[in-house]
């Protein structure tokens, strides 16, 4: 649903150590992914309060050449796709796509299963219609252009036999508008917890 979230939240991006440096401590922006398959539509990606996840996409990624950035994020004007009101919005966007594709001759793009797993991450579909509901609210009459997109993932095996739960579902944000990271951070190791006395 379109709507302005409360608080900021914690995000983490997987990333190079290359990249890590220049953003930490050479004050670069982070750059805007923009693959035909992004879930989430074009823009910087983070793992929502899940640095463990964020760790193991960049270890997948890069190697021993891995690393994650922390960043301080105001989703701003939301496309929160966590709410079930957001399901119009994707209906309409589907349906201007759908339209756009008949009358240029397109084929209508498709989700893709991995080779390597049983999930779907490869989203054509499912970025074309983001990308069309962001061109409609950014070109239409008074309608504000949308600053981040917010949605759940459902993935991975489930952790026992009968499960409604799988091991790894998150929260993954796609920053469209750069201005809604308010600072990044180092995120530190975990230390064991103390024993107080």
């Amino acid at each position: 649903m379109y709507e302005k979230l409360p608080n900021l939240v914690i995000g983490f991006h997987g990333c190079s150590k290359n990249a890590y440096e220049n953003v930490i401590f050479n004050n670069q922006p982070l750059k805007a992914s923009d693959n035909s398959y992004d879930w989430l539509g074009h823009g910087i990606y983070f793992w929502e309060h899940n640095l463990k996840r964020a760790k193991e996409w960049a270890v997948r990624r890069y190697g021993k050449n891995a690393a994650v950035i922390g960043a301080v994020i105001d989703l701003g004007n939301c496309l929160n796709l966590t709410d079930s009101a957001s399901s119009e919005y994707l209906k309409g966007g589907y349906k201007l796509l759908k339209t756009r594709c008949e009358l240029t001759g397109e084929p209508l793009p498709t989700n893709r299963k991995s080779e390597k797993t049983k999930d779907i991450l490869l989203r054509d579909l499912d970025c074309a219609v983001i990308l069309q509901i962001q061109e409609f609210y950014s070109t239409g009459e008074n309608k504000p252009a949308f600053d981040s997109v917010r949605g759940v993932f459902i993935e991975g095996d489930a952790p026992y036999p009968g499960s409604a739960f799988f091991e790894k579902t998150h929260v993954q944000l796609c920053i469209c508008n750069p201005n809604c990271i308010k600072g990044y951070f180092a995120p530190r190791n975990e230390d064991k917890h103390f024993n107080m006395p």
